[in-house]
């Protein structure tokens, strides 16, 4: 066996710490236990006030093999940071494992708080592979398994390149929304920049429109921020780019940094009106201190290191390369995004602006020969787009690398249609 783990808090102020749970974690159905636990060890539990407590039941029968493995450290101050960080009426945070579980508890919420349950989503969205987050997702993902669960209704994606809108507002689709619903229209959940669906970034003053709706209608607005948050897209939040704050905010994929956690974050009077009329929402890595650790080290990082302006920064940099590919290959028939979140869109002229995939596809094969992993969307409502996504932490040097190799696969692949010839290629 093990030696005892030394206590990872010697000079903890219980009182405090439940206050900081009492005002910043979202109560998941359940009242948080009166105990701190500190550290663990083998088949115990050791707790603020010294004692030491024997787990019957193996963290809620998870730790197989015993409590405090020396190879698993932890600590948990993530929602107190988080929440620290938004804008107020995002207050009280619950950490779950991944995007369509955080969505999920979302969707809950707000059928919770609302006592509606009709759900409004986009098209091109993206939001998981859980029964209600697959249900408010129009990209893929909806077929061959039965009906959806019912009480969802679409709106056109806003896309520029594609653009579907019949009044620049979006009050003709409101329209047909409005007469679909069957009167209880609880949320919209959408992206900030619809990634999945071909990076595609809102008009400005869309996502102020779209609050006003929900307000009109009585209706919550999630965001979902899984590919967006923490400085990818420029901002530390992307909704923060247009001032709107949302009513539910979802976090994932860039909170972990590759680990499986997610974040519901909400206001504490939605958190309170749900907790009272009885949301539930028990998973057995509930604020799991372990991702939770991972959680607040991304974010000491990003703030420490400055490394939101350094996205915006870079970010306008690897625009202004797209912005130049695309000057010289017609088969580019877009760039788009924002930060250093962007995408470009293969097409076979730009006057048609019909799809290639099949030349999307020897693009990436010669990306990845020459050393670039690019990310080609292949779906087929969406194919021939290249998503682009750095680590924010790029240097400018590994940045014009990048963008270098993408000039040498154009330069080199038929089809590409370039406007005039690239010396020394």
């Amino acid at each position: 066996m093990w030696h005892e783990w030394p206590k990872l808090y010697d000079d903890v102020d219980t009182e405090a710490l439940q206050s900081d749970a009492s005002n910043t974690l979202i109560h998941a159905g359940m009242a948080f236990h009166p105990e701190i636990i500190t550290h663990a060890s083998e088949v115990f539990i050791y707790t603020s006030t010294g004692r030491r407590i024997l787990d019957w039941t193996s963290g809620q029968m998870s730790c197989l093999i015993g409590h405090g493995h020396p190879e698993i450290p932890s600590r948990h101050q993530l929602a107190k940071t988080l929440t620290g960080l938004l804008p107020d009426g995002l207050d009280k945070a619950m950490f779950l494992s991944t995007g369509g579980e955080s969505n999920e508890a979302a969707l809950k919420m707000a059928k919770c708080f609302t006592g509606k349950w009709e759900i409004v989503g986009l098209a091109a969205s993206w939001h998981g592979m859980t029964g209600a987050a697959l249900s408010a997702q129009y990209h893929s993902g909806r077929r061959g398994h039965g009906p959806m669960i019912p009480g969802n209704h679409i709106l056109p994606a806003p896309n520029a390149y594609r653009s579907v809108f019949r009044n620049p507002d979006g009050s003709y689709d409101w329209d047909m929304v409005d007469r679909a619903s069957c009167g209880s229209l609880a949320a919209v959940i959408m992206e900030p920049i619809l990634s999945v669906g071909g990076m595609l970034t809102l008009p400005p003053g869309y996502l102020a429109a779209m609050k006003a709706h929900c307000s009109r209608r009585g209706m919550l607005l999630i965001i979902d921020e899984a590919q967006t948050a923490i400085g990818r897209a420029g901002d530390m939040f992307a909704f923060e780019h247009e001032g709107v704050v949302p009513d539910i905010l979802t976090l994932s994929k860039t909170l972990g940094n590759g680990l499986p956690l997610s974040a519901v974050v909400t206001s504490k009077h939605i958190a309170e009106v749900v907790g009272h009329n009885g949301f539930l929402f028990l998973t057995t890595h509930l604020n799991d201190p372990l991702p939770a650790s991972v959680g607040l080290k991304v974010l000491e990082i990003v703030v420490r290191d400055n490394l939101v302006a350094r996205s915006r920064a870079m970010g306008l940099k690897l625009h202004a390369g797209l912005e130049r590919l695309k000057e010289r290959y017609g088969c580019i028939g877009d760039a788009r995004g924002r930060g250093l979140l962007a995408a470009i869109e293969i097409v076979k002229d730009r006057e048609s602006k019909a799809p290639a995939p099949e030349l999307g596809d020897r693009l990436a094969a010669k990306m990845m020969e020459l050393g670039v992993l690019a990310n080609l969307s292949t779906i087929s409502s969406f194919s021939g787009i290249f998503r682009i996504a750095p680590p924010i932490t790029i240097s400018e040097k590994d940045l014009e690398l990048g963008l270098g190799i993408m000039e040498q696969a154009f330069s080199c692949t038929e089809g590409s249609l370039p406007h005039y010839m690239i010396y020394g290629s």
